[in-house]
């Protein structure tokens, strides 16, 4: 069974996928690709996406969706990847535009984040297009370094964090 996550931001609230939130979850993707001039690729890249339960929940990662008002307008998860012990790659993190502009897409991912970093994650890769302006800026200031290695085909940019071990933190 998947870990269960439950937050809010303003008026958004933020919480683990359903099985009920596939193609609401998918059309989101969709969407926020089309605006950028990039593909949906459900049957390669984006698979993730429709088989939430075998690419996220049985590998040990998570998939969160984003409402506001009960209708998605947001995406992202994580799962752990083979770049490294400790590893996990940071995916599907889209935002509809009415969503953007308030803090939203920077709380989502350093809540992102927290969540990896206490299940003992120490390294969060990810990979993104250059036309994604918006998100590129967010990770830079966010403390992602450019890295090497892309992996998907519409993409051009590889970045990756290193968490401090939750070991090494005082319990406040």
């Amino acid at each position: 069974m998947p870990l269960e996550h439950r937050s809010t931001f303003g008026p958004y609230l933020i919480r683990s996928w359903q099985p009920r939130d596939r193609a609401a979850a998918v059309a989101v993707i969709s969407e926020v690709l089309q605006e950028y001039r990039l593909t949906c690729e459900p049957t390669d890249s984006d698979r993730d996406a429709l088989e939430v339960e075998d690419c996220y929940w049985e590998t040990g990662g998570e998939f969160w969706v984003v409402e506001l008002d009960g209708v998605l307008v947001g995406t992202a998860g994580y799962r752990p990847t083979q770049r490294g012990d400790g590893a996990v790659e940071l995916r599907k993190m889209y935002l509809l535009p009415q969503a953007r502009g308030q803090g939203l897409g920077r709380y989502l991912l350093s809540t992102l984040e927290s969540a990896i970093q206490q299940r003992g994650f120490t390294d969060i890769w990810l990979e993104t297009a250059s036309v994604l302006k918006e998100a590129v800026m967010l990770y830079e200031a966010s403390g992602y370094e450019a890295a090497s290695g892309v992996e998907t085909a519409r993409c051009d940019r590889v970045y990756r964090k290193r968490l401090p071990s939750p070991a090494n933190h005082p319990v406040l």
